[in-house]
């Protein structure tokens, strides 16, 4: 009896073993279409070969990870970091990290005439999907998305839309696996004696399988050797065929890496000359769907467009700039044309196709015209109320990218943000944030709504989304105490999301920081951003901003955090990078008019050159200042390069590097002694130091023009001469050992500023604050004041600069 039924079991255990195997030869990996509007966090499953699936007893080992990668995304440049969509969050890894193919396939490395062999060695030999062991120790399981977005429902607003995309949530009526194994099985009858016909049928009735049961065709060897012949008949397929089996693909859910979709890519590419404009719409829809890039095809789809410039109506138009965001790019012979004809359709425009309109110009970092972009920002404000959040981000995006304040638009955003965000997802709270970030437009009640939705969806934010929520916040100078809960729930996010920073280190420098800015200093999380091996793997990286963010980090845990004993960087990189910045700053901020003017009117106010300074004060801080000292008794005396005591860390005030920098015009031929200055102070009166030259015009006789002194309407009397020309009390302002009062006299611009606001932005705020820290009087110049005055004559100017010196001490 027991051998009996040994002897009926043993057939099917053989049956078993052969459809494992089937099962392990073929590698694919189950992947998902990635999303419009961001990379979505999802998975990457793995098949071991042969002999490792069977030495662990036939369980597949699970690779989760951060970021679902797929050809698309990680072909997307990571330089413009500007843009979500552009950020793409994955690269491709070494060979090394690559699953090894089935030891059974052929090497892709040999050359072989026979051209089935080829095709088939090009299409199935390996499983390009790399792992990422690295993202993946944190999150056993993946976490679904928070709120889901229709990112194609401007797809639905007219019909003509059908004819040249695909119906995502259309899914054809499903089979069932019975069904779809009877086809696989003819499949294995018909084998090389199948029509073109026969092959796309094929695969179009088994894409009709549910989607829980496609894996099991995916792994069927049947399968993979109709996937064979569809490649040898790929030339034999009508333009319709074609197409019919791209769609299939769509709904099998095919890899978007697989290397037999780059053969149907060329194919498409040949094919182009001799497609309708809205066949290659609609094969450019089907790869999107897919989530594969195809640069080769969408050039023949963007050549094309010349010829059809006339014909194209508003679905046209709206579907091809989709199309041109999610491939991230337009041709700059595009751009005049395609401006053109939104210009010519833009009142006719749903909400909907606003928002994607939008999109697809951001995606592209597409620049039109400012008169274009103000009036598709009207279009979007006039229908405000009828957009969805996606849509309605999706123009606040295009807004960020062309860096054009829309005041209406913003206006209605301080109404509709507080109401729509209890109900956003965490994507859509990140770009509202950066946006007003960008802008510089400082709004409680859009920060408020943001800051209280935020918490709640912690669990579902990448380190993408927390740094740049931090960020923006900290830009703006949302303070702690206006939302308790918010800065504490993003940082545990950061401390949540460790492993993503091996391969995304900027996204831990952007978080801390947003939250210097504020003054918030995590210090687990500050040991690590300066630890050697975080430093050397942010150093790999070739943008200057990562060194930026290091050294503006590491210098202001030098001043904020005295008690600090954790990890700096060295002397070495610090001068490094701060010769960088001094670089940039003589050819940018050094040479503009209102710092020159500056510079200039306090060198004849206090004496000459020698006694104002142009330098980096704090070079983290990555801005100059116009550095002056006094004496205890309120004179001037001449800027000591050798005399700097402010440095970033104890290391620094014993590097003659550091302290003899050279930056700005320092006189190094004066060394200031006790003898020079008790010179000094017994034969100049406050009023000879004060008075530049025997011939300058004394303040009590200065009389503007027309009566005034200032914008404001202020009239010149005798008491504010008094105050102006009086000399302050020494010791109010902070000394040094040896009495002497530093100043650092700031000549602020637009940009360090909120929008239309006289408060500072996070940066230049947090400068201030660290000044103050290292023993500076800080004197601003702000731009509301000083701007004005560069167009008064120079006794108004040298009579502002007294007044603000003066009463600084």
């Amino acid at each position: 009896m027991a051998a009996c039924v040994l002897c009926r079991r043993v057939p099917s255990l053989r049956c078993l073993q052969g459809r494992r195997k089937e099962f392990t030869q073929v590698q694919h990996i189950l992947g998902k279409p990635a999303d419009e509007t961001d990379e979505q966090e999802g998975k990457t499953g793995a098949f071991q070969h042969q002999e490792a699936f069977l030495q662990r007893s036939y369980r597949l080992h699970y690779n989760p990870s951060s970021y679902h990668h797929s050809v698309w995304n990680s072909a997307t440049s990571r330089s413009q970091t500007d843009n979500d969509e552009d950020e793409r969050c994955l690269s491709t890894l070494p060979p090394s990290f690559w699953q090894q193919s089935n030891r059974y396939s052929v090497s892709c490395s040999r050359h072989l005439s026979s051209s089935k062999n080829t095709l088939l060695d090009l299409a199935f030999n390996k499983d390009p999907e790399p792992k990422m062991p690295s993202v993946s120790r944190y999150h056993k399981k993946p976490i679904p998305p928070d709120v889901k977005v229709d990112t194609r429902a401007f797809q639905k607003c007219r019909p003509e839309y059908a004819s040249m995309t695909l119906d995502l949530t259309q899914r054809p009526h499903p089979i069932e696996w019975e069904e779809a194994f009877h086809l696989l099985q003819k499949v294995a009858v018909l084998k090389s004696s199948m029509k073109p016909s026969d092959v796309s049928q094929f695969l179009v009735e088994l894409s009709h399988l549910h989607p829980d049961k496609m894996s099991l065709v995916r792994s069927n060897q049947r399968f993979v050797m109709l996937l064979r012949y569809s490649v040898e008949n790929l030339r034999l397929f009508t333009d319709l065929q074609l197409l019919e089996v791209l769609r299939s693909f769509v709904w099998l859910d095919m890899p978007s890496s697989h290397t037999l979709l780059g053969l149907y890519e060329t194919e498409l590419s040949r094919r182009a000359d001799q497609m309708t404009f809205h066949q290659l719409l609609l094969a450019a829809d089907l790869w999107r769907c897919i989530g594969r890039q195809v640069p080769q095809f969408l050039q023949h789809l963007y050549d094309s467009v010349h010829l059809y410039l006339g014909q194209m109506g508003v679905p046209e138009l709206v579907q091809l700039l989709y199309i041109m965001g999610e491939g991230r790019q337009c041709p700059t012979s595009l751009i005049r044309p395609v401006q053109q004809l939104l210009m010519c359709h833009l009142q006719q425009l749903y909400p909907e196709e606003v928002g994607v309109v939008c999109l697809g110009l951001f995606k592209s970092q597409t620049s039109i015209s400012e008169n274009a972009v103000t009036r598709i920002l009207d279009k979007a404000h006039a229908s405000v109320k009828e957009m969805s959040d996606f849509a309605m981000v999706n123009v606040l995006k295009f807004l960020r990218f062309s860096y054009l304040y829309h005041r209406a638009w913003m206006e209605a955003m301080t109404q509709e943000v507080p109401q729509r965000a209890p109900r956003m997802g965490v994507s859509g709270l990140m770009h509202v944030a950066l946006t007003c970030s960008a802008l510089h437009y400082r709004d409680d009640n859009i920060l408020i709504a943001l800051a209280e939705r935020v918490p709640s969806l912690v669990p579902h934010c990448r380190s993408k989304d927390s740094s740049k929520l931090l960020w923006a916040f900290g830009t703006l100078r949302f303070l702690p105490a206006q939302s308790p809960s918010f800065y504490p729930s993003l940082t545990e996010a950061l401390r949540q999301r460790k492993a993503e920073f091996q391969r995304y280190p900027e996204h831990l420098l952007t978080g801390l920081l947003g939250l210097a800015f504020v003054s918030q200093f995590p210090e687990d999380l500050l040991a690590l951003a300066l630890s050697p091996d975080f430093v050397k793997l942010a150093l790999k990286s070739t943008q200057l901003e990562l060194k930026k963010d290091l050294l503006t980090l590491d210098g202001a845990v030098a001043l904020e955090l005295p008690q600090w004993t954790g990890p700096r960087l060295s002397c070495e990189l610090r001068e490094e990078i701060a010769e960088l910045l001094w670089k940039f700053a003589q050819s940018d901020v050094c040479q503009k008019p209102e710092v020159q003017e500056a510079e200039s009117a306090l060198q004849d106010l206090l004496g000459g050159e020698k006694f104002v300074c142009k330098r980096m004060i704090l070079p983290h801080t990555r801005s100059i200042d116009l550095e002056v000292h006094f004496d205890s008794t309120g004179q001037p005396i001449p800027v000591n390069p050798e005399s700097h005591t402010t440095t970033l860390s104890p290391e620094n005030s014993s590097s003659k590097s550091t302290s003899n920098q050279g930056w700005g015009k320092i006189n190094v031929g004066v060394t200031i002694t006790e003898e020079l200055l008790a010179q000094l102070i017994s034969t100049k009166t406050t009023t000879e130091c004060l008075t530049p030259s025997p011939k300058r015009t004394s303040l009590r006789r200065v009389v503007p023009d027309e009566g005034r002194l200032f914008d404001t309407g202020l009239d010149l009397t005798s008491d504010i001469i008094e105050t102006l020309t009086k000399r302050s009390s020494p010791g109010s302002a902070p000394q040094d050992a040896k009495g002497t009062v530093k100043l650092a006299i700031q000549v602020a611009s637009r940009n360090h500023y909120c929008c239309h606001s006289q408060q500072l932005l996070g940066l230049h705020d947090m400068k201030r604050r660290q000044l103050k820290l290292a023993g500076y009087r800080v004197v601003d110049l702000s731009y509301h004041e000083w701007f004005p005055m560069l167009r008064k004559s120079r006794t108004e100017k040298l009579t502002y600069l007294r007044c603000k010196v003066y009463e600084s001490l």
